[in-house]
């Protein structure tokens, strides 16, 4: 018993060594490109899978094979590039009209120019908060596919708030809605944390229990209690007051707001709290081994609750931004999947904030970037749904990626997820 207990404790001070980076020598000193390697190479398989599939869905291309090869690959050649440079300027810039901008001087031609940029970041802000919490969540070992519905209820709480109270300055009223909706995401968030932390339920039903839950209480309360008058029943809420506006920069219609600096704020505290704090350290630690803490005397129960409060937190966040920032009412349109692509961006980030942040990024981008290449070259809006698929399945399985560019196994180990709820009670 007593070689058990000793054999326990140097497993569970090897793992708290792996978690503060104090392990083997090679495993400390990390390449940087063998930890994007797999990423970067995911992304840039996606989008070369991307252009076959604009390739062989053309109808012009199938035209120009009839006349000639050659005719045919350079038909494919203009489409894919049509393609992706529309999809480059609708999501990035349109680098010709910024500098024609520039020159002019004219504000409102530059504000034009920067815009799709911009746009992109207003895209991405929903996408860090609805993937912060999720990663947080796998760090904790908890599936939380609950995020579009702690989304919904934040925002549901940060609407009330916002229009509800009129005698509040803005530096009070806007604070005060934006934490609202965390409140109202930590709740909905908070309920399958307890259920799994004192009965072992599975989290990933009973959070999928919650999301219609929240689905048809939004609709409820939209159609209800919280209908704007004279909508003759439509489910939209009263427009904020303009103190619970988190401001804007620009004029319409750039959109660029405030709400994408506290999205960097609080990946940066999400970071902190994991990898500087002692509270993050046993968090990870019942993450990664949930036996091994119990052994260490966590109290893995107390960290599963905290654990899922503080994603959902994060999904509510997520919610009260697009209230408060962009709509300034809120509809049962609220999301557009951004809780269940939350799942995808915390992957494609290895559950680190700042991967979570860069890939927000790229996902905010293209998704803005989606309609301007439907536009002007008339190639499906689906297609970038299909690039982000890819670009995850490829992330999810480095080993195709591997054997595709004929890569080394990285030494690099990603941080195995212990989802005690699939194969029963962890405690």
């Amino acid at each position: 018993m007593k070689k058990n207990t000793n054999k326990t404790q140097e497993i569970t001070s090897a793992i708290i060594q792996e978690l503060n980076g104090e392990g083997e020598t090679k495993k400390q000193k990390r390449n940087v490109w063998q930890v994007i390697q797999i990423p970067a190479l995911a992304i840039l398989t996606g989008l070369i899978i991307g252009a076959i599939l604009i390739a062989v869905t053309s109808e012009t291309v199938y035209a120009a094979f009839a006349q000639s090869f050659w005719k045919g690959w350079a038909q494919i050649g203009t489409e894919v590039g049509t393609a992706y440079l529309a999809l480059f300027n609708g999501s990035i810039a349109n680098p010709g009209a910024i500098v024609a901008a520039f020159k002019s001087g004219d504000q409102a031609a530059i504000r034009s120019a920067l815009n799709p940029f911009l746009e992109s970041l207003v895209q991405a802000t929903p996408y860090i908060f609805a993937g912060l919490a999720a990663a947080l969540g796998f760090r904790a070992g908890l599936f939380n596919i609950g995020v579009e519905g702690q989304l919904f209820i934040g925002g549901i709480f940060a609407t009330y708030v916002g229009y509800s109270i009129t005698t509040l300055p803005a530096y009070i009223h806007a604070p005060l809605a934006f934490l609202a909706g965390a409140l109202g995401g930590a709740l909905w968030g908070v309920v399958p944390g307890l259920l799994k932390a004192t009965t072992g339920g599975n989290e990933v039903i009973n959070c999928i229990m919650m999301n219609y839950i929240a689905y048809r209480l939004t609709t409820w309360l939209l159609t209800g209690p919280m209908t704007r008058p004279g909508m003759a029943g439509m489910p939209l809420s009263p427009m904020i007051q303009k103190t619970a506006e988190i401001p804007q920069f620009f004029k319409s219609p750039i959109r660029f707001h405030l709400g994408f600096f506290i999205a960097l704020l609080f990946a940066f505290i999400v970071w902190w709290i994991l990898f500087k704090t002692t509270w993050g350290l046993n968090l990870r630690l019942v993450g990664a081994n949930p036996r091994a803490a119990k052994y260490a005397g966590l109290n893995i129960a107390k960290t599963t609750i905290i654990g899922m409060a503080l994603s959902g937190a994060l999904a509510g966040m997520a919610g009260a931004n697009e209230v408060l920032a962009v709509n300034h009412s809120m509809a049962t349109s609220l999301s557009s999947g951004y809780g269940f692509d939350s799942i995808a961006l915390a992957l494609l980030g290895n559950n680190h904030p700042v991967g979570v942040v860069l890939a927000a990024l790229l996902f905010g981008a293209l998704k803005n970037g989606a309609t301007k290449m439907m536009v002007v070259s008339s190639i499906p809006i689906d297609i970038v749904t299909i690039l982000q698929a890819l670009i995850l399945i490829f992330v999810a399985a480095p080993a195709i990626i591997r054997a595709i560019y004929h890569l080394r196994d990285s030494k690099v180990q990603t941080q195995e997820i212990h989802l005690s709820s699939w194969g029963g009670n962890s405690k």
